[in-house]
C-alpha cells in the first residue's frame, strides 16, 4: 500500500467492484521452502471473503490451510508524462490501482469448491456474450479428473489495503489532461478510474 493517505479509500463497494471487474489476482505466502506466489482467478463472496483455487501440485497448496496470506488484485496502471502538467520542470510518475487483502485462509470442502467453480464459470461466460459454455458440457470423466487436480480456498479478509494513485496531487485541469492523454494513448481504463466516485 502506498504510504500517502491521499491515495487510499475506505469504500468497500469500490474494493468489491475491483475484485469483480478484474477477477484475477496473486496469493502470497511465506512457506518453509521460502516465499511463494500463485496466480489465480478470484471471486468475492460479498461478505468479506475471497475464494480461489490452485492446482493441487502448486507449491502453496499444501501450506495455505490455516495460514495468514496476502492476496493482491492489480487494476489498471499507466505511465504519467510531465507533458500533461502545467510545469514540465518535474519528473514522470506512474498511476495505478491495487488492492491488498490480508487474512486467514481455509481449505474449502469439495461441495464449496464445486459451487465456486460453477459460479465463476457462469460469471465469466455471461460476460463474454453470445452462447455461453456450460459446465455440464464436460463429461463426468473430464470434470472429475480436473476437479481432483485442484484445491479450493477461502480467505476471510481481516485487512483491506487499497492504493488508488490517480494523480490526486494535481489540479483538476491537469487531471483532466492526464485522463485525456491516457485515453489517447490507448489506456482508457486508468482514465475511467480517475473519474470514479470514492477514489
Amino acid at each position: 500500500m502506498h504510504p500517502n493517505p491521499l491515495f487510499r479509500s475506505e469504500d468497500r463497494e469500490v474494493f468489491e467492484a475491483l475484485i469483480d471487474q478484474i477477477g484475477f489476482g496473486m496469493v502470497f505466502l511465506t512457506t518453509p521452502d521460502g516465499p511463494r506466489v500463485a496466480h489465480t482467478p478470484l471471486m468475492s463472496t460479498g461478505d468479506g471473503a475471497v475464494q480461489f483455487h490452485l492446482a493441487r501440485g502448486n507449491a502453496l497448496a499444501r501450506h495455505l490451510d490455516g495460514a495468514t496470506a496476502l492476496v493482491t488484485v492489480n487494476g489498471p496502471d499507466a505511465y504519467v508524462s510531465p507533458r500533461w502538467y502545467d510545469n514540465r520542470d518535474t519528473v514522470p510518475t506512474w498511476d495505478y490501482v491495487a488492492l491488498e487483502m490480508e487474512g486467514r485462509v481455509r481449505r474449502m470442502a469439495p461441495e464449496g469448491l464445486e459451487a465456486f467453480l460453477h459460479a465463476i464459470i457462469e460469471k465469466h461466460e455471461t460476460r463474454m456474450g453470445g452462447e455461453p459454455w456450460q459446465a455440464t458440457e464436460s463429461s463426468e470423466t473430464t470434470w472429475s479428473k480436473l476437479f481432483r487436480g485442484i484445491v479450493g480456498f477461502e480467505m476471510e479478509v481481516q485487512a483491506w489495503r487499497p492504493t488508488f494513485k490517480l494523480s490526486q496531487k494535481k489540479s483538476d485541469a491537469e487531471r483532466a489532461r492526464i485522463a485525456d492523454g491516457q485515453t489517447a494513448a490507448g489506456r482508457p481504463a486508468i482514465a475511467a478510474m480517475m473519474g470514479m466516485p470514492g477514489v
